[in-house]
């Protein structure tokens, strides 16, 4: 590695029991001139030690894996290193634990049939503070956040958020950036930034991750634009 891209990349910590994929997806992204692996590990309590080492601003965690699982490990990793970014990795087995992992802090969600550039995409946006979201993802996602009533997030009011704040969180849970958002509302992007503090305060959500699950628990993301 070059010093320019040790000096600029987002260090990254790959977590995933299965070795191929974790060492396929160590080479196919350490190919890239963005991101640099700083470690592979096989399991959450692995990926804790190596989040305390390497000091990564990014995890690809898989959600299945022994000892510690990937949601257990999402929910430690940011309670006790909360500048550390998480993104699963999925098949899609258990939709619970994609809701589970997303309580637990995750800002990112793919498939493991993303491509390179997909996850590499996915890796540096989590870096910038910002969620993709898999559009399979988001499919499950809604279908699941159906039916998850009585949960905290759904016993919010809805309509406490105004028209346009109701258009950024639909956009946030389409996985637009705040300059995305900005470029598709014809506003600046500090005004967008104003709405999504205002949407974290109005519906008790502590980061975007929290924001676009409340998005999918109320049907946000599936209204016409208001």
């Amino acid at each position: 590695m070059t010093a320019e891209k040790a000096a600029t990349a987002v260090r990254l910590v790959i977590a995933d029991d299965q070795t191929a994929v974790r060492q396929g997806l160590g080479l196919l992204l350490g190919l890239l001139p963005d991101i640099d692996v700083v470690a592979q590990v096989g399991d959450g309590d692995a990926a804790l030690e190596a989040v305390a080492r390497h000091a990564p601003q990014v995890v690809l965690m898989d959600l299945h894996m022994p000892r510690r699982d990937g949601i257990e490990a999402t929910k430690a990793i940011r309670r006790d290193h909360p500048g550390v970014q998480v993104v699963v990795l999925t098949t899609f087995d258990d939709d619970v634990s994609i809701l589970r992992a997303l309580q637990a802090g995750a800002l990112g969600f793919l498939t493991k049939d993303a491509t390179q550039a997909e996850i590499g995409r996915a890796v540096a946006a989590a870096a910038a503070g910002q969620a993709i979201l898999d559009p399979a993802v988001q499919a499950r996602l809604l279908a699941a956040a159906a039916g998850t009533a009585g949960t905290p997030q759904q016993s919010q009011d809805p309509d406490c958020l105004t028209a346009r704040e109701t258009d950024v969180l639909r956009l946030m849970a389409q996985g637009q950036t705040n300059r995305e958002i900005a470029q598709t509302l014809f506003v600046t992007e500090a005004t967008v930034k104003t709405h999504v503090n205002h949407i974290f305060a109005k519906t008790g959500s502590r980061d975007r991750a929290a924001a676009v699950y409340y998005a999918y628990a109320q049907g946000i993301a599936e209204r016409g634009a208001g």
